[in-house]
């Protein structure tokens, strides 16, 4: 077991390992975006692009720092590109008529949330879901440094707890009068989830996901802080120069908590957008898009939010769809266009936490993977 005195300083292996590379001829575009992510300071990228012409899949950097590359076909933490997920479940079972999106969350939470300025019969399932609800982000485990990472990795959190400390802070606005991220709202769509069908909202991803998109390396790992199977490190660097190995975590709630690899989930971001595991009323549900608050205006310009993904324009004109989260010490970017035909998916196993300009770096360099796989012919 790691103790705080073994966090990973290795300035100089890492400045050795982050040099940008010379350009080197018949290296794929997709490559070269790769190693730029590498060279602001992430350990180790992998990239997979599909577009109607070819699928291709990158690596660079290291899969941990004492230097094996990374695996392409790692497992790794999905983050908040959960919330799709959730999302898609809720929209199966609004097909099924078995719950409507603006039902109230009092319909099927009955007295979960009310009082300290909430009240559930004013909230609905679709504001849950984008994120117009107003309820506090309780953001479970807040963790913002190294000491706090190996205090809290393996703490368990059930979701009604997270509910309840989000719901001890008063609303951020009245429902559907904002826009605020709630990883809050999200557990309490996974709790609507296990009330509608009386199964979890992880066991529902597994049948209606996971199985009849025969997926073997997605799964859920529930208060197993491991991830199971070949897997890059996952760093997070809280402090300029010092890299914390922080894959170990038990974080496994609605609102981000799966495992995947770039190719299972390139395939699930794929199959809700070509018909697969969304009909068309559905989709046009998840595609119906809010403003943001602006917080991401910095690398996703006008930025807006469907029901569990965002969405931006592209450079070469047209709309990215981009189910995408972070988890501590992984950093997930996707990108799909309309019917499924180009998808990209960019998983970083390092967040970059120890300045604003190192961590929009990092956005900035995934944004130009996923507009070049997008864009390019």
């Amino acid at each position: 077991m790691k103790r705080l005195s073994t966090v990973l300083a290795l300035t100089m292996t890492l400045a050795l390992s982050v040099v940008p590379l010379p350009a080197v001829a018949g290296r794929s575009t997709l490559q070269r975006d790769a190693d730029a992510v590498h060279a602001v300071g992430v350990t180790g990228v992998i990239a997979r692009e599909t577009t109607p012409y070819r699928t291709r899949t990158v690596v660079s950097g290291v899969g941990e720092l004492r230097g094996r590359s990374p695996r392409p076909d790692g497992r790794f933490r999905i983050g908040s590109t959960n919330k799709a997920l959730v999302a898609t479940v809720v929209l199966q079972l609004v097909a099924e008529q078995r719950m409507r999106l603006d039902d109230s969350v009092e319909t099927w939470l009955p007295g979960l949330v009310q009082g300290n300025g909430y009240d559930g019969r004013r909230i609905t399932v679709r504001q849950l879901l984008q994120h117009t609800a107003g309820i506090y982000d309780g953001n479970f485990p807040n963790i913002e440094n190294a000491q706090q990472y190996y205090e809290r990795r393996y703490t368990i959190h059930t979701e009604e707890e997270i509910v309840r400390a989000g719901l001890s802070h008063p609303p951020e606005f009245q429902p559907g009068k904002g826009w605020s991220y709630s990883n809050t709202g999200y557990d309490l769509a996974g709790l609507v989830i296990k009330a509608v069908t009386g199964r979890t909202w992880y066991d529902e991803v597994d049948r209606r996901i996971v199985r009849p998109l025969g997926l073997r390396h997605t799964y859920f790992p529930g208060t197993d802080p491991r991830i199971a199977g070949p897997h890059a490190h996952g760093y997070t660097r809280f402090t300029a120069g010092e890299y914390t190995d922080t894959t170990e975590l038990i974080d496994a709630d609605a609102s981000g908590g799966y495992i995947s690899t770039v190719k299972e989930l390139d395939t699930i971001v794929r199959a809700m957008f070509d018909g697969r595991l969304l009909r068309p009323a559905q989709l046009r549900e998840m595609m119906r898009t809010v403003p943001t608050d602006g917080s991401a205006d910095e690398f996703w310009p006008n930025a807006r939010y469907g029901l569990g993904l965002f969405s931006r324009d592209l450079p070469c004109g047209g709309t990215v769809w981009i189910p995408s989260g972070d988890q501590i010490g992984y950093k997930t970017r996707t990108g799909v266009t309309p019917g499924g035909r180009r998808s990209v998916v960019v998983s970083m196993s390092t967040q970059l936490n120890d300045s604003m300009p190192a961590a929009i770096g990092q956005e900035k360099a995934a944004k130009q993977v996923v507009d070049n796989a997008l864009c390019q012919n």
